[in-house]
């Protein structure tokens, strides 16, 4: 059951998010913002934890998944060192995977030929 729930809560989230393209007038960007700070103020809630319990990988492979990391990491960080260690440990726990995404775009922009 938890592939069942896994695929319809992330098929929910980006259903959600093909709405809101395509009936306003928001942009990509704009959607990808709001889904983070949604992540952002659910897991504020702990109600994100919830939800990754529930569906496992189908909440945390949309973007959404990415505010929940770094507030997260922020609300740990503080509690431990104050405000240094709320964005140092904010930082630190997303660095690499924002590392990742850099490098591999810069090799497939070498391989393949980007269009502007």
């Amino acid at each position: 059951m938890i592939y069942l729930y896994a695929f319809i809560t992330c098929g929910a989230i980006c259903t959600l998010g093909q709405l809101l393209f395509d009936h306003t007038n928001f942009t990509a960007g704009h959607i990808t913002s709001l889904f983070v700070v949604l992540g952002g103020i659910l897991d504020f809630f702990d109600l994100y934890d919830r939800l990754v319990s529930f569906a496992g990988a189908g909440a945390l492979l949309p973007i959404t998944s990415f505010g929940h990391t770094l507030m997260h990491a922020a609300m740990q960080g503080a509690s431990q060192n104050g405000f240094l260690g709320l964005v140092g440990n904010m930082l630190s726990t997303t660095s690499a995977g924002i590392t990742t995404a850099i490098t591999c775009a810069f090799f497939i922009a070498l391989v393949f030929k980007p269009k502007l």
